[in-house]
């Protein structure tokens, strides 16, 4: 990617007559700033090429503060990083992943206050309801504001089996729960995913 691929896609957005995009990314452990010059690159051209609104859901650039200030100061409206799953379940899951230095971005983020900042977990790889409260603390602490709650989908059979699918009922108990410790936005749900309703969510938050 390079700026003029950055402009192509800021074109494309344009010509496609997108009003919302949420830019999302693969971990890039190859880049020095993980990618986020490449981010607040393409941030600019659909910024600069049409009004369209735009979330980004990125990585943790490895702690990188330079890296992760790059994409905060590109013109954004939502700021994403997934939390992905209870911090008891990295050892086998997520290996490479750091959970506190996860909750740093997001707070990092949330403290600068210039946009909502969101976080997302999967449920049914092993976790339990009071794994997922203390999880939900954690990120309200951080400052998250958008909270979206799924059902884990084995993608294929060389990735983790699923534990347990919770029900439509757990999911309300989820959702509930995390109101009651002061989230204004939660989407929870089997199908739900980070993107899930983010443009009817944006409007939502400029009603209020």
């Amino acid at each position: 990617c390079t700026p003029s691929y950055a402009t192509f896609l800021g074109e494309t957005v344009r010509e496609m007559g997108i009003r919302y995009a949420v830019l999302t990314m693969v971990t890039r452990d190859d880049l020095p700033d993980g990618g986020a010059q490449l981010i607040a690159e393409t941030v600019a051209a659909i910024h600069r090429l049409g009004d369209t609104r735009i979330e980004v859901l990125v990585s943790d650039f490895n702690g990188n503060d330079a890296a992760l200030d790059k994409v905060l100061d590109s013109p954004i409206d939502v700021f994403n990083h997934n939390i992905e799953m209870a911090p008891s379940l990295y050892h086998r899951v997520r290996p490479r992943a750091d959970y506190r230095q996860s909750l740093r971005v997001l707070k990092r983020a949330a403290e600068r206050g210039t946009v909502p900042v969101k976080s997302g977990f999967m449920v049914g790889l092993g976790e339990t309801f009071a794994e997922l409260e203390s999880l939900m603390g954690d990120l309200r602490e951080a400052g998250v504001s958008i909270l979206t709650i799924g059902q884990y989908l084995r993608p294929t059979m060389n990735n983790v089996p699923v534990e347990k699918y919770w029900s439509p009922e757990e999911f309300q108990e989820l959702e509930a729960a995390a109101r009651n410790m002061g989230f204004p936005h939660v989407f929870a749900g089997p199908l739900v995913r980070s993107s899930y309703m983010a443009d009817t969510l944006f409007g939502e938050l400029n009603r209020v």
